[in-house]
This record gives C-alpha cells, sequence and structure tokens, in this order.
C-alpha cells in the first residue's frame, strides 16, 4: 500500500496520521472520505485517493469574514459531526481569522488576520459569509474600520480560491429582499475573479465541506453552473429526488397544514413547495445527521427555495412554485384537482389503446 508523505503543520514539524488527529480510527476516516466522495459524485475508489491526498496535503490556511448575517452558517458548521467543527478547524484546516469563533479581539485579531494573508499569501482560501452592501459607499457594514467591500477585495486580491458561503454571500440572500435598503449584493458582484457559491440558508455543511476537500484533493475547486454553484450539490431540482414525489406523480397533496394529505405525508406543492425550481440536493445529503426526514420537506413544510435566487426570500412563502419540467405525465391527475386518487383503470386503458394503436400503425 502507498503511504502519504509525512504532512507538515503550518510551524513546519511533523504532523500525526490525521486519523489520529482527528481522533477517529482508520475505518471511520475512510467512511468520512468515502461521504464526501459520494457528495462530489466521485467515482467508486476515489475515496482512498482523497484520503491520500489529505494526509499529504498541509493545512490550507483559511480566512473566514462576516458581513450581513446572521451567523447561520457558522452555526451550521459547528454542528457537522464528520468531523465535528473543533477537529475541522484544528486537523484539517488552519482557521486563522473568524470573528466568531475567535477569542481576541480589536487590533489583535486583524493584525492575525494580516500576517496570515503575508504569510500564506496566494495560498490561502477566502470564505465569506453574509452580503455586502454597497449603497452610500458600503457604510452600512464596517469591520475594523473598513467597509465589507473594502474588507473583501483586500482578502480576495491574493486568495488561491474565494467560497460564498450562505444565501446572503451567494446572491444577496435575505439583506436584498426588496426593497433592498442598504444594497446588498453576493460576492460575485464586488469581485473579478471567479467565486464558488454554496447558496442556502442556512447551507448543507457537508457541500461545504466537499468542496474544500475537493480543493485539497485535485487543488482546484469543483466544477461550477452559471450561478458559481458546485454541480455536485446544485445540478438537480429538489422536485426530483424528494421523498414526496410518489405523491405528487399520483396527484396527492396537502391542502392545509395539518389536514389528513399533510399528516400521511402528501406532496406539499399546493402549500407552497418550491422544490421544482429550485436546485439543491437536500432530499439527498439531509441535515443534522440525524437519519431519514431531517431536512424541511421531511419535517412537514414547503421548501423555501432558499438556495435560488428570484425564488427564497423573493416569492411569498405559499406562492405556488412554477413547474419547470412537464411532468407527472397527462395519464397522472393534473396538480389544480382539489385532490388525486392515482391513474384510473380507465384512462390507463385508453392510453394503452392509443399507445398499441401508433405501434400498429408504425
Amino acid at each position: 500500500m502507498l503511504s502519504a508523505p509525512a504532512a507538515l503543520s503550518p510551524d513546519g514539524r511533523p504532523q500525526r496520521p490525521i486519523e489520529s488527529r482527528l481522533e477517529m480510527s482508520r475505518r471511520s476516516f475512510l467512511q468520512f472520505c468515502a461521504t464526501l466522495a459520494t457528495t462530489l459524485g466521485l467515482p467508486k475508489g476515489a475515496e482512498a485517493a482523497m484520503a491520500q491526498a489529505m494526509e499529504a496535503a498541509q493545512r490550507p490556511s483559511v480566512i473566514w469574514l462576516h458581513f450581513q448575517e446572521c451567523t447561520g452558517c457558522t452555526e451550521s458548521m459547528l454542528r457537522a459531526e464528520h468531523p465535528t467543527l473543533e477537529k475541522l478547524i484544528l486537523d484539517v484546516i488552519s482557521l486563522d481569522y473568524h470573528e466568531t469563533l475567535f477569542a481576541a479581539a480589536g487590533h489583535q485579531v486583524e493584525a492575525a488576520r494580516k500576517a496570515a494573508m503575508e504569510r500564506h499569501k496566494g495560498k490561502y482560501l477566502l470564505v465569506v459569509e453574509g452580503a455586502i452592501p454597497t449603497r452610500d459607499g458600503g457604510i452600512y457594514c464596517k469591520v475594523g474600520n473598513q467597509t465589507a467591500i473594502e474588507l473583501t477585495r483586500e482578502c480576495a486580491k491574493d486568495a488561491a480560491a474565494v467560497i460564498a458561503i450562505g444565501s446572503c454571500a451567494s446572491w444577496g440572500g435575505m439583506p436584498a429582499t426588496d426593497p433592498n435598503p442598504t444594497g446588498a449584493v453576493g460576492v460575485g458582484k464586488i469581485l473579478d475573479k471567479p467565486v464558488v457559491t454554496i447558496p442556502g440558508c442556512p447551507p448543507n455543511p457537508y457541500n461545504f465541506l466537499a468542496t474544500v476537500v475537493h480543493f485539497l484533493t485535485f487543488g482546484s475547486l469543483p466544477p461550477v453552473d452559471a450561478q458559481g454553484r458546485p454541480l455536485f450539490a446544485y445540478s438537480r431540482l429538489v422536485h426530483e429526488n424528494c421523498e414526496r414525489r410518489a405523491h405528487y406523480d399520483a396527484g396527492r397533496f396537502a391542502l392545509a397544514f395539518g389536514d389528513d394529505g399533510h399528516r400521511k405525508g402528501y406532496c406539499l406543492y399546493k402549500l407552497g413547495c418550491k422544490g421544482p425550481e429550485t436546485y439543491a440536493n437536500c432530499p439527498t445529503v439531509l441535515f443534522g445527521d440525524a437519519g431519514a426526514g431531517t431536512w424541511p420537506v421531511g419535517c412537514g413544510h414547503p421548501c423555501i427555495g432558499c438556495t435560488e435566487e428570484g425564488v427564497g426570500f423573493s416569492k411569498p412563502i405559499h406562492m405556488l412554485a412554477k413547474v419547470k419540467n412537464v411532468e407527472p405525465p397527462a395519464l397522472y391527475p393534473a396538480i389544480h384537482e382539489p385532490q388525486g386518487q392515482g391513474a384510473t383503470l380507465g384512462s390507463a386503458a385508453v392510453l394503452a389503446a392509443v399507445a398499441g394503436a401508433a405501434a400498429g400503425a408504425g
């Protein structure tokens, strides 16, 4: 078996094996790599290469900025369990600046940020949480007497990569809701370099972790869509993988919170679910490491489209979503009917007869 070269800590000393530093068995470490490889959609066997790369790589320096946000993205990371946050920031990455998690403040923490940027020039990852206010010169958000615009541009200049975590940093999110008094925008709007966005309110922590591990493994960020979202997490509609999709196809809908259909787990489309126009992997990755059903729709609430610009925080929660794909097939009940019962025997027979006639004519 190939062994990875000894990795060095930021101070140049050899590091212990990563599974030892993460306080997990070798098997658990490989399972962690397999989980992230699955999230990334990598082929079978990729977890071994990923594990080897993580062992060999020096922990990347991370500068994490906060602007117009509720800190929910950081809270989401705090609740990750594979690995837990303290193991992540102490043994997988080198978190050199984070306003929420740092004990230092004022001049001390700003000096630490600048020192880390100089020491890891061209190699550090910049993570931005929160929207950037642009109106009136950006005066609505300042850190260390710098506006969010100034600070972001300063930190992004020599960053190896920029990651916008959460919907606010990705495209403005809630701070950009009409009438948007502060002129809040996403990080990409003020930078002239690519930005990988991890939208969500909050985003799933494993989408962020998988993005960082992809960078560690391949030396580059994962492929993205036109909005900068990693394709491994945002290439499929929520509707496509929803656990309630079978009820949608059969025309069974909850019509009010707490009604019989709602209690039976019927489709939430008529309660305003935005799954048919929202791209995210929420139904497959889930939240909270607590098993099946641990995501909004699984808990009985419609998807609000928080990962989708122009949907989340823009459309009323209970407004019907635009169905992008002409599904289900015509033999199923129309979604505007009060309550569907699936295909009738008669409709199925008619469809079969039409199909048979067409086949015979061919």
